[in-house]
């Protein structure tokens, strides 16, 4: 498997870091993102997140799902 880009890593890590900060399980994302219109298998969030291989859309949805208003960068 390739390695991870650094912000192809720091994008995986903003949103498990969001996750845990607010107690949420993929579950709980899986049911976040239905309710905004995103419909995504819980395994497939899983996976997308944990390689760390996904657009910047699903970024927004899942910060938007989670209720992320801000998101520091440094």
């Amino acid at each position: 498997m390739a390695e991870l880009t650094p912000w192809e890593q720091k994008a995986k890590t903003i949103i498990r870091v969001e996750m845990t900060k607010q107690g949420i399980s993929y579950k709980d994302l899986q049911s976040k993102l239905a309710a905004i219109g995103v419909v995504e298998e819980e395994p497939a969030i899983r996976n997308k997140v944990g390689r760390g291989k996904f657009s910047a859309a699903f970024l927004l949805q899942c910060l938007a799902a989670m209720g992320c208003t801000t998101l520091p960068l440094s």
